[in-house]
């Protein structure tokens, strides 16, 4: 299993994830707001759980094609 970070949004606040690799290649969902993120074995991994963090929003979840950290 991949290492989390899960923190709850105030109220109000909807989460926006950005995935994308950090510096080693690794995959990476980030929320925005740095409230919640994971490293994942497969690009796959880390936009299934961004997807499932935001509800299934349609616009909740980007792609980078910069390189992004996971910072805790």
């Amino acid at each position: 299993m991949s290492p989390t970070l899960h923190i709850i949004a105030p109220a109000g606040e909807t989460a926006r994830f950005v995935v994308g690799q950090d510096p080693e290649g690794r995959w990476v969902a980030v929320e925005i707001h740095g409230r919640a993120g994971g490293l994942f074995r497969s690009r796959e991994a880390a936009v299934d759980y961004a997807v499932g963090e935001t509800d299934h929003r349609p616009d909740a979840v980007s792609l980078s094609a910069e390189r992004i950290e996971l910072r805790l």
